[in-house]
């Protein structure tokens, strides 16, 4: 039988592209060869596709600071019923893994492209993108569901530009430590942990830089950060649970805490009771849900002093870097590396399969 070709894209423009890049090294790694055939395709900063040389790309470091992109390779397109043109010649293609994460990867724009082209993909759909995505409309659904979520604050950057004041006042409300993040945005990046008026304010402003939309939310001080993995289309599965502890100077799992400085430690599977994980099962998996996932995504929640548990944020297209939570997260669970990128793909298949014509 032969082997599907499996175009992985990564990179992109997002302030995620050294993520990205090491998540389809990963990717490309864990790939079945004797299943599938890779097609590497690197989205520069400025959008342009290339297909990439996978021997250099796992040959680059694991630091993000120093993973970058080579400039050689041919350009690539996307047109429907074609597949990638490369150099104007037909690369068929049977299913893509956007390993993309952030704006215009992870936010509906790339999987919509790829709708238009008829290319089956891993990963949740246009609108189950978008929203898992957008932290502001992510909350809005899961309230809307009934799930518990951290209280939150949206401020927008017009109104925040015309009343600084107003909208701290209305972030107080929040409690005295508040995290403000960029609505759009993912791997930490943009996120400040603030007590106190002026550090919020200043955390608010850094937030602006990659963003129009910032969330403000309560700091849940004392409470156990958890994550759950899942797995699935129509029938999701949830993963052992995981718990991030870290032990870094910003105080949170921040960027520099999950890529750099090795701040946290992962304990795998989390010291829970048995009825502690399965509510964490089942919450992850009503979040899922409710967001329209598909294929994979990864259920961050917190679980407060008094045993609540609450939703943090749900990540469709979570990292798989060598520090990364969900592939761990499966290993744990009796799949693999090979496994689960085939499962993936599987997934993928199957949802476009099923697909109903419009």
């Amino acid at each position: 039988m032969s082997r599907l070709k499996v175009a992985v894209l990564f990179g992109g423009r997002s302030a995620e592209h050294e993520i990205s890049v090491l998540s389809a090294r990963w990717v490309l790694a864990s790939l079945d060869r004797t299943r599938f055939d890779p097609v590497p395709i690197a989205i520069d900063k400025e959008g342009r596709w290339r297909i990439a040389d996978e021997a250099a790309l796992l040959a680059q470091p694991d630091d993000p600071r120093r993973i970058g992109l080579s400039e050689v390779g041919a350009p690539v397109s996307v047109g429907q019923g074609a597949g990638l043109l490369a150099d104007g010649e037909r690369a068929p293609i049977d299913v893509v893994f956007p390993a993309l994460h952030g704006p215009t990867g992870e936010d509906g724009a790339v999987q919509g492209l790829l709708e238009l082209a008829g290319l089956p993909y891993v990963g949740a759909g246009v609108a189950g993108s978008a929203v898992g995505l957008d932290k502001d409309l992510m909350k809005r659904l899961l309230v809307q569901a009934q799930i518990p979520v951290v209280p939150w604050v949206t401020l927008r950057a017009a109104s925040w530009a015309a009343d600084r004041d107003g909208a701290l006042a209305r972030c107080a409300a929040l409690g005295p430590v508040a995290f403000a993040k960029p609505a759009n945005l993912g791997s930490s990046v943009g996120v400040g942990r603030a007590s106190g008026r002026e550090a919020l304010a200043q955390a608010i402003d850094e937030a602006f830089r990659y963003d129009r939309k910032v969330v403000v939310e309560r700091g849940l001080v004392g409470a156990r950060e958890l994550e759950c993995g899942m797995l699935g289309n129509d029938e999701p599965i949830a993963s052992a649970v995981g718990e991030v502890r870290v032990a870094h100077p910003d105080g949170f799992y921040s960027y520099d805490a999950k890529y750099l400085d090795d701040g946290a430690e992962i304990c795998i599977p989390a010291d829970l009771s048995a009825e502690q994980v399965a509510r964490v099962r089942r919450l992850a998996v009503a979040a899922f849900r409710a967001l329209e996932g598909a294929g994979l995504a990864r259920v961050d929640l917190f679980l407060g002093a008094e045993g609540q548990l609450v939703v943090n944020e749900v990540n469709t297209m979570p990292g798989f870097t060598p520090s990364s939570m969900f592939p761990r997260l499966w290993a744990a669970s009796g799949l693999p590396a090979a496994d689960l990128v085939t499962r993936l793909v599987e997934l993928a298949l199957q949802r476009a399969a099923e697909r109903v014509p419009r």
